[in-house]
């Protein structure tokens, strides 16, 4: 197979494209074909390939881990086994709507809980709480609907009002228009940091689910609520969002991949071209992309164009991208279908020196060097 040169390739040490079009992993391939050469979804390989992924042993597991929404506490929103975190690996993987039962019964349970406000509820222990009870707050809801909206239910009445309901909290915040933490419907609990700040992660969770729908749903200033959330790795030696920092562990990959991190923030600010491309883009959100796609590829990238697991959450042993032992096929092809987003950015992404940027907010001054 000819593969094209692409201006990202010259990124990193190697072309890991044919690495991954003959890679075991079934959901690895899929990547490489649809997100890496543009295969269309009919294209007989890609359907081969999403066949793979939804027979493969692996992909049934994650499936099965699947908690029954009804019942089952939700931990923390920054787990592994919050049911739209799996949702969204599985969706990564290339599963879709209709493709199995148990996630079609997931969804139905998560569209049948939502508050008059709209916003989309968890059954879950509230901090400082004893006892478990259904309420939301924006990291249920936002992650909630992006997760419907990718599995085909964006069409549902209650779907379409808990969109509308995401549109109208994006508010002006301390670091201009994003999402705030908004207490608890029930328990009145919020989140830690200041009241008038901007979440990091609610607010990327905001910007994907908008990305993933057309234009004429989204707010007329979600690209404004875009470039806040660059302003916060461009100010990081001076504000630090509480609980989120951008030294090293924000560089650095946690696998699987749903938290804020350099990741998190270039799939998500990846999918607004305007940030860079249009006449009105601004040089210090381009030099911010830029900076945050150097990073991505200094601290996860080895020098043959692979990546190597650096963090993984516990519970993934069987995957490759839940050891740090061997180059994990589908964390590269996860990384290169973000990096390759910024194709038109190559050259200004080369330009960066990651060891010259200055560190986060109570950090040493010079950022933490990747690990060798």
């Amino acid at each position: 197979m000819h593969l094209p040169p692409e201006p990202w390739l010259t990124l990193l040490g190697a072309d890991p494209r044919p690495w991954l079009l003959d890679s075991a992993e079934p959901a690895t391939r899929w990547i490489a074909l649809t997100a890496l050469l543009d295969r269309p979804e009919d294209d007989p390989e890609v359907i081969a390939a999403r066949r793979g992924v939804l027979a493969d042993p692996g992909t049934q597991a994650l499936i099965a881990r699947l908690p029954d929404w009804e019942t089952a506490p939700v931990r923390g929103h920054n787990r592994p086994d919050f049911a739209p975190n799996l949702l969204h690996l599985l969706a990564d993987m290339g599963v879709r709507g209709g493709d199995d039962g148990r996630i079609e019964a997931l969804l139905d349970a998560l569209l049948a809980h939502q508050e008059p406000t709209g916003r989309f509820a968890s059954f879950g222990i509230a901090h400082g709480g004893q006892t478990a009870e259904w309420g939301s707050v924006l990291c249920d809801s936002h992650a909630i609907i992006e997760a419907l909206v990718r599995y085909g239910r964006g069409d549902d009445p209650r779907t379409a009002a808990g969109i509308a309901r995401m549109a109208a909290d994006l508010t002006d915040t301390a670091q201009g228009r994003a999402w705030l933490c908004v207490p608890h419907a029930v328990s009145k609990w919020r989140g830690p940091g200041r009241k008038s700040e901007c979440c990091p992660q609610v607010s990327l969770e905001a910007l994907r689910s908008f990305a993933r729908l057309p234009a004429a749903q989204r707010p007329p200033d979600v690209l404004v609520a875009a470039a806040t959330s660059l302003r916060a790795w461009r100010v990081r030696g001076e504000e630090k969002p509480y609980m989120f920092g951008h030294g090293r562990q924000f560089k650095q990959v946690k696998w699987p991949a749903f938290w804020y991190d350099a990741h998190g923030a270039l799939d998500t600010l990846g999918r607004y071209p305007e940030l860079w491309r249009s006449p009105d883009a601004r040089p210090e959100d381009r030099r911010s992309l830029a900076e945050l796609a150097a990073c991505l590829i200094a601290y996860n990238f080895n020098p043959d164009g692979t990546v190597t697991p650096h963090s993984c959450y516990q519970g993934f042993e069987t995957y490759s991208f839940g050891q740090k032992k061997a180059p994990s096929p589908f964390a590269t092809a996860r990384l290169c279908a973000v990096l390759r987003r910024f194709n038109d950015l190559s050259e200004e992404i080369r330009a960066v020196d990651v060891l010259a940027l200055g560190s986060s907010k109570g950090g040493t001054g010079s950022p933490v060097p990747p690990r060798g």
